[in-house]
């Protein structure tokens, strides 16, 4: 070839190397044309801060994996759990003081308040077609898990037997067994934490027997907790033998790393949550938030999820998805749509009717 028609080529490859080092990263597979100026403006903003429930040694994995596929962008994840990533995202915005681009927590009913209230940002991502039609909310909350609530239990001490199969079992052996698990069963406090409240006013959706639960779990001197972290450690330590509503993620892998501790599921009924997360208005960084928020969704983010043992909401992602989520909990998977009627018992006469009927029933 003539030098004349490589100059041509030779200029055309110099501007494609321009415009690469210019965006800095080329738009994943199946994306807009232009979300490599979203990416490049992600890592001029150069971090996302996220209020999230989700513990750091979960997080981790997705955090690492999103790193490496955006090297640039730094990630703070603030663990506050539910209740303070709500009230911390409610407090900044009424002091026009955003700190947060992500609230990323397992509590949707505060999520879906958050919505209702204006304080989440509308973001189409482009993986919206890859999730199923109760994983989204009008491209404000998504859902990012498909989670069961489970029972955590000490093998030594709470024989294979008496766990219970069934909603009808678990209070029948509550009743039946009253005296030797009297204090030594446990459950989440409602009041305190959001993920709690969710789980309990979901079970009262869903089921005709929650009011009994409550009144047997009572009875038998149950004690409630904020997380699922404080009821594992009483169950391992042997002061408490058993507990519910259990966040089973987590279950599952303290079972895993602890061969003392069992997982059981009520296999007639098995409530779900997401840990749903929505970019919020004003975010400081909206860019580097929506490029998380996509990549959580991605089939990269979900498997980073997926391999830490998070089922994820995606059907073609991870050994643990809504079929064999099903599979594994026996047939009886109720996964929770994100959609509005989550706020139901967040209206104040109802919320304040359920703690009324919870003290009652728990007998104080």
């Amino acid at each position: 070839m003539k030098r004349r028609h490589l100059l041509p080529a030779v200029v055309g490859i110099a501007m494609l190397a321009a415009t690469a080092t210019a965006f800095g990263q080329a738009a994943p597979a199946g994306y807009p044309a232009d979300y490599a100026t979203l990416i490049a403006n992600a890592k001029k903003e150069g971090k996302v801060v996220i209020y999230t429930s989700t513990d750091a040694k979960q997080a981790a994995p997705l955090v690492d994996a999103f790193k490496q596929a955006y090297p640039g962008v730094d990630v703070e994840v603030n663990d506050l759990g539910t209740n303070g990533s709500y009230n911390r995202a409610i407090s900044e915005a009424a002091a026009r003081q955003v700190g947060s681009d992500l609230v990323w927590t397992s509590a949707m009913d505060l999520q879906m308040v958050l919505v209702e209230k204006g304080l989440a940002d509308t973001y189409a991502s482009p993986e919206t077609k890859n999730l199923p039609a109760r994983g989204q909310f009008k491209n404000i909350l998504y859902g990012t898990t498909l989670e069961p609530s489970a029972i955590l239990y000490n093998k030594k001490l709470f024989p294979a037997e008496w766990v219970p199969k069934s909603r009808a079992e678990l209070i029948k052996v509550l009743k039946d067994r009253k005296e030797p698990l009297k204090g030594k069963i446990a459950s989440f406090d409602p009041e305190k934490s959001g993920t709690g409240f969710f789980f309990a006013t979901a079970d009262l959706r869903h089921t005709n027997d929650f009011w009994d639960l409550v009144a047997a779990f009572g009875a038998a001197e149950g004690k409630v907790y904020g997380s699922s972290g404080a009821m594992r450690e009483k169950i391992v330590s042997g002061e408490h033998v058993m507990a519910f509503n259990v966040i089973g993620s987590y279950a599952l892998e303290w079972a895993r790393e602890n061969p003392n501790l069992g997982v059981a599921f009520q296999q007639d009924y098995t409530s779900t949550f997401s840990r749903v997360v929505n970019i919020s208005k004003g975010a400081p960084h909206p860019n580097a938030a929506r490029l998380f928020l996509d990549f959580m969704l991605s089939e990269k983010g979900q498997k980073a999820l997926a391999d830490k043992g998070v089922p994820s909401i995606r059907s073609d992602v991870g050994t643990l998805n809504a079929a064999s989520l099903n599979k594994l909990v026996g047939g009886g998977l109720k996964p929770t749509p994100v959609d509005a009627e989550l706020t139901h018992y967040m209206d104040p006469k109802r919320r304040a009717e359920f703690f009324q009927q919870w003290k009652k029933s728990l007998g104080r």
